[in-house]
């Protein structure tokens, strides 16, 4: 009857694997499976869990790393998020010093400033987001390069 939890319970992480998409969760429901066959086969609890644990383990730390890289050679990352402000256009809303700032960035307003020392930028001037720092844009002028990315539209 035990095999059955285990089996319950690699249902349940292969589901909430499905949610998240870290390859990590999958590798534990791997462990329950081991864990499963074992109290299947009559083995007592510790035998269990230790197959839980090294299964667990070894698809964790071996095959995992395999799997990342062979995913990330065939797909293309997509920046999401913040991340995905570095390297647009936007427009200055408030001059923007070294200490604050606004920007209307992707139809949004952004709390934003320049880098250290840099001039302090008028309203209207069109800038590049450099990076993202916190909650607020890092911007340089339009012509300012953009840390490793290339510039998409506004």
């Amino acid at each position: 009857m035990a095999w059955l939890w285990w089996l319950g319970g690699a249902a349940v992480l292969a589901l909430l694997e499905i949610v998240s998409l870290d390859l990590v969760l999958i590798m534990f429901a791997g462990g329950a499976l081991a864990a499963a066959g074992m109290a299947a086969l009559g083995a007592p609890v510790w035998v269990q869990i230790l197959a839980f644990l090294v299964t667990s383990g070894l698809l964790l730390f071996a095959l995992r790393p395999w799997l990342l890289r062979s995913l990330r050679s065939r797909m293309t990352l997509t920046e999401t998020n913040a991340a995905a402000q570095v390297g647009r256009m936007a427009v200055v809303l408030e001059d923007v010093t070294e200490l604050h700032g606004r920007i209307k960035l992707a139809g949004e307003v952004w709390s934003a400033r320049t880098e250290d020392e840099a001039p302090s930028l008028p309203v209207g001037t069109e800038v590049r987001v450099l990076r993202i720092d916190g909650a607020t844009a890092v911007v340089g002028t339009s012509s300012s390069a953009p840390h490793g990315r290339a510039p998409s539209a506004m």
